[in-house]
């Protein structure tokens, strides 16, 4: 008798079926000794529109919202070039997974989608569609290796046991429906004019367009404060160097008229080396990538790259076998992994020329089961790449060598900072000067950038030197910077409470869990649809705010959807009912409730238009 296991896609099938030797192709399913394995192409039913329920409801008027159904329906989804018929495609799958289902010889199914919401979500659905009543397991792995594939299936979940997970993917899918749903057709209704204006309203859309917002205001608001810096170059026999003036803890200054007090009052005068400072420091790498992590590194460092697209490349690795799954939140492995970490670190460290600085180690920055949710970070198989094209390998070389720099030793810098004294007027004036020089690669080995070295002539503690060009700098601070996908993409995974200095590599910043706009699968697709509804436009990096998107976020009465503090409560819920802590039907409580006061409120408002197409003869009419 055999078992039938449902994939998420056929690439991961076609894994399967090689991991089990199973090598009888048919139409729609891939055949073995003992097993079946059939796929889905994602989801293949969706929730009914609203039009579905209710003829009416596709006329958009005020009096038919806000509508939640008293039950939920599904259908096939429909066909992505013509949304008025079924997708034949999965009407074709489904049928056939229907048929292998039935089967008199199949016993026992086993779910092998993403192990992840939405993968648990697309296997509930059709079983639930199909009214299966065949036992139902789950496969519990982190990458489609043959090994890895063959360990799952040895350990097993029961359906019962995914229950949390389940509730949790249905829930998302039930109140973004609600509130995309009902918020988007009452907007529309109320703030646009003209045939084709839509405003796309959701739960993770409006507080990720608001932090945009936010920081365009902040830009907007930002007055400069001009201030003033001293310099002067010092030089002895081995060569020059350039001093900062300082005071205290201030080498800024307002006051322009006594910073050229100063230099006039230094100006020319020998400089004696108060006190020179040497030490050596470690600089670190930095954590294994979650996905936000690797969509932010990517998306800065090569060109041509946004943070959808660096999803849809580490998935397709992820199917051919040559990295553990993408969608994870953590930036450590489990600890039960160390010896297949190892195992892949022997493998990868093969062929290069300093193989030998490449020594495995336990340490806790890399396996620690308090960083890990769900999935652990992302690192590479066993399984050694070979034919990538450009985008695959830039990828697949950021994945690797961050997993390789854990286990190099650290790089190190001398860093000096010499202070030299001018005696003034009445005073002695300071002056810094910081110098800073690599005297061990380690694990900067791995990539090939120069980092910039600060060099500075020989020089003892006590030493007279020679000044010359002392100099007054004029400067004016800056305004914050636009928000990249790289910096956006932090922010949202902290519900924006993230460090002010987001441009910095902040892989090891504390996440947590369940309390961020969205999940890391998702972000991507966030700003994708901020840009497609022309909320948001990119210049260069930078995303900007545009018109429209300004307009909706001043003139939207519902704040509490643009609250990244609410949007972090109710995604923290959502996680809560993943792990059991929370009750699904409390929460949809909460959203039914919360989108019934949303819609009353919109009604109620001022009309103002936020986008309007009509041409002059129309509005004329």
């Amino acid at each position: 008798m055999g078992k039938l296991i449902l994939a998420e896609k056929p690439s991961v099938a076609r894994n399967i079926a090689e991991a089990l030797g199973c090598k009888t192709k048919k139409d729609g399913y891939i055949e073995g000794p003992g097993y079946v394995i059939t796929w889905a192409f994602g989801h293949l039913l969706t929730l009914y529109d609203g039009k579905d329920y209710d003829e009416k409801l596709a006329l958009w008027d005020f009096d038919y919202f806000p509508y939640i159904p008293g039950e939920f329906k599904y259908k096939i989804k429909n066909d992505s070039k013509n949304k008025k018929v079924v997708d034949k495609g999965a009407k074709k799958q489904l049928d056939i997974i229907s048929s292998l289902i039935n089967r008199k010889d199949i016993e026992e199914i086993i779910t092998a989608t993403d192990f992840d919401r939405e993968g648990e979500l697309i296997a509930l659905l059709i079983f639930k569609y199909l009214n299966v009543k065949k036992p139902i397991q789950r496969i519990l792995i982190n990458e489609w290796t043959p090994e890895e594939v063959n360990k799952g299936l040895n350990n097993l979940k029961t359906n019962a046991q995914m229950s949390t997970l389940q509730d949790a993917g249905l829930s998302r899918q039930l109140a973004d429906w609600v509130i995309g749903i009902n918020f988007t057709a009452v907007a529309t209704m109320k703030y646009t004019r003209g045939r084709g204006n839509l405003l796309n309203i959701g739960r993770v859309l409006m507080p990720t367009l608001k932090l945009i917002y936010d920081r365009e205001l902040e830009i907007k608001n930002f007055k400069p404060e001009a201030f003033n810096e001293l310099f002067t170059t010092f030089e002895n026999q081995f060569g020059k160097y350039k001093g900062k003036f300082f005071h205290g803890s201030k080498d800024k200054f307002t006051n322009k008229e006594s910073v050229i007090r100063l230099k006039d009052e230094v100006e020319g005068k020998p400089g004696v080396i108060k006190s020179k400072k040497v030490e050596i420091k470690n600089e670190y790498p930095q954590a294994l990538f979650n996905l936000s992590n690797l969509q932010g590194f990517v998306t800065s460092k090569f060109n041509g790259w946004t943070a959808d697209k660096v999803l849809k490349v580490a998935q397709s690795l992820y199917e051919k076998k040559y990295i553990t799954y993408p969608r994870t939140e953590s930036t450590a492995l489990e600890e039960s992994i160390k010896d297949k970490a190892k195992n892949v670190l022997t493998i990868l460290k093969k062929d290069i020329p300093f193989k030998d600085e490449i020594v495995f180690n336990e340490s806790k920055k890399v396996f620690n089961n308090e960083k890990v949710e769900s999935h652990s970070a992302i690192i590479p198989t066993y399984i050694v790449p070979k034919n990538l094209d450009k985008d695959e390998m830039e990828l697949y070389s950021s994945i690797k060598n961050r997993f390789l720099s854990q286990f190099m030793d650290a790089s190190q810098y001398e860093n000096t900072e010499i202070v030299t004294s001018v005696q003034g007027d009445n005073y002695e004036r300071l002056f810094v000067t910081k110098g800073r020089i690599l005297i061990n690669k380690g694990w900067l080995k791995l990539y090939n950038e120069d980092k910039k070295e600060e060099l500075l002539p020989n020089i003892s503690e006590n030493e007279k030197v020679e000044s010359s060009d002392t100099t007054v700098v004029s400067k004016k601070s800056k305004p914050p910077a636009h928000y990249t996908e790289k910096t956006l993409l932090k922010s949202m995974e902290t519900c924006g409470k993230g460090n002010k200095s987001q441009e910095q590599d902040d892989e090891e910043s504390k996440i947590l869990y369940g309390y961020s706009i969205g999940t890391a699968a998702t972000r991507a697709d966030t700003i994708n649809k901020l840009k497609y509804a022309r909320y948001i436009s990119t210049k260069g990096k930078s995303l900007l705010i545009t018109d429209i998107g300004s307009k909706l976020i001043e003139n939207f009465p519902v704040k509490e959807l643009m609250d990244t503090d609410y949007t972090g409560r109710l995604e923290k819920k959502l996680y809560d009912i993943e792990k059991g802590s929370y009750n699904k039907d409390e929460f949809l409580k909460e959203i039914y409730n919360f989108t019934r006061v949303g819609v009353r409120r919109i009604k109620s408002n001022r009309a103002t238009i936020i986008n309007d197409t009509r041409d002059v003869k129309e509005i004329k009419k």
